[in-house]
């Protein structure tokens, strides 16, 4: 990643997980990180390791359904950054394994807005910053899910994700003629706690690592990235 010293990276989820993870090895490319979570305990313990290698972070504690928060942020972003180089849109809830016949109405909406109506919000008050940057790189958090006939009983999660994944074709198409590059990530199974809480007993010490797909992140938040509109497996990117 080139010049990435002038480069401000934002990433949702931050505290822990594959966003932990993605915003260390963003700090570690010498990316200033603007972290958000709603635990402010695991968003200081990686503001503690970033400044362990000698980065910066900005610790921005929020729930991404407080939207008057969401705007707010992003005023603050053009104030102090004047653009914002790299979104990483990692944040994201499970809601309930049940037949669809079962889910409940309010976890049916929790699943929904943060999963891809706050995208759409992070979308809408952040696109103008990324447009400012001579390099901007969004990275949108999918799953396998999203193909939902291999997922009974994840019908609120598998419904965000592939809602996500139309949603941000549709912006990659539209601002293919600018700098900026959208992409849509699948991790594929990693050991993170949603992970465990959807496989309760899963080995995971056996699983891939929330660090071992950090690669993909440098690599589609890059400068010279080569991708643009597409659906990407982490594993393509990293080789494992």
């Amino acid at each position: 990643m080139t010049d990435s010293a002038s480069r401000v990276a934002l990433v949702t989820g931050a505290s822990r997980g594959i966003g932990y993870a993605a915003a260390l090895a963003l700090a570690k490319a010498g990316v200033e990180i603007i972290a958000t979570a709603r635990t402010i305990g695991g968003l200081e313990e990686l503001d503690d390791d970033i400044s362990a290698l000698g980065g910066k972070a900005t610790l921005v504690p929020m729930d991404l359904a407080d939207r008057p928060a969401m705007a707010k942020l992003a005023g603050a972003i053009h104030e102090r950054w004047g653009k914002l180089d790299i979104m990483v849109a990692n944040a994201g809830v499970l809601g309930v394994l049940t037949p669809v016949s079962h889910m409940d109405e309010e976890t049916w909406d929790e699943v929904m807005d943060i999963n891809l109506s706050a995208i759409w919000r992070m979308i809408r008050v952040f696109d103008p910053l990324l447009r400012l940057s001579p390099a901007g790189r969004a990275i949108l958090m999918t799953s396998s899910a999203a193909d939902g006939g291999s997922y009974p009983y994840w019908s609120a999660y598998a419904a965000s994700k592939a809602g996500l994944e139309a949603l941000g074709k549709c912006w990659a198409a539209e601002v293919s003629s600018t700098q900026l590059k959208v992409n849509i990530l699948n991790p594929g199974g990693v050991a993170t706690r949603m992970f465990a809480s959807a496989y309760p007993g899963a080995d995971l010490a056996s699983m891939p690592q929330p660090e071992d797909i950090s690669p993909a992140f440098v690599t589609l938040a890059a400068e010279d990235c080569p991708y643009h509109g597409e659906v990407l497996r982490a594993s393509q990117l990293t080789g494992s």
